[in-house]
């Protein structure tokens, strides 16, 4: 069953949907959002099969997606969504910290994975972060559970049709890391401007949607180790 908030319209507002078979989890949300500008929560949904419902009726920017739920968990509901509605981004909020958890999430579409517990300063930065294009990850959890990930793919698999230069190599293992694309830049003293084109380029050449996929797919076809 999916609620409409009463809330003004604001027509640059990113539109947010919280997702979420816990009413309390989902009002705390809201309460965060809501009093953040350019963020609009427009829907709530207590379980997968009501968030893909209302994302059939109603233009969403960004899901807040719990990932244990009746009906239809977070996963499935991911999966679903992103294969109907790709650009809308979406970000994990849950209680468990599992690499098997988040290599799961990353693989169905998720370029965001947040702590229940977190503060409201990391909510919202991973928000900020997702809706700048960029992917919000605990460095320490992605690393672990890319490098699970890498272990159990094979390199077998035929590489992208369009190999990636020695520059985009450098951006994409960075981008690995977990970093910005001005921590990426930073570091290779480039503009920010200039990574975003790399990141763009790797997106493309390996056929994926956006970075936290393009890390996914590159471990996938062992074009980067860790």
């Amino acid at each position: 069953m999916s609620h409409n908030r009463s809330v003004p319209h604001l027509s640059t507002a990113a539109r947010v949907l919280i997702v979420d078979d816990h009413e309390l989890a989902r009002a705390g949300l809201a309460a965060i959002l809501t009093c953040e500008p350019g963020i609009e929560v427009i829907g709530e949904a207590e379980d997968g099969a009501a968030a893909l419902d209302f994302v059939s009726r109603h233009p969403v920017d960004l899901i807040m997606m719990d990932l244990h739920m009746p009906v239809m968990d977070g996963i499935e509901a991911t999966r679903q969504i992103k294969a109907l509605h790709p650009n809308i981004k979406i970000i994990v909020v849950t209680v468990q910290a599992h690499p098997d958890a988040l290599m799961e999430a990353l693989r169905a579409g998720v370029v965001g994975y947040v702590l229940k517990h977190a503060s409201r300063h990391d909510i919202m930065s991973a928000v900020r972060h997702v809706l700048r294009g960029e992917a919000f990850l605990n460095p320490d959890l992605v690393l672990q559970t890319l490098r699970q990930l890498a272990q159990a793919t094979s390199s077998d698999e035929t590489p992208p049709i369009e190999p990636l230069t020695a520059r985009e190599r450098q951006v994409l293992r960075l981008l690995m890391q977990g970093k910005t694309n001005r921590e990426i830049a930073r570091e290779l003293i480039v503009s920010p401007g200039t990574v975003k084109v790399h990141v763009e380029h790797i997106i493309a050449k390996l056929g994926v949607s956006d970075r936290t996929q393009a890390a996914v797919r590159a471990l996938e076809l062992g074009l980067v180790r860790l």
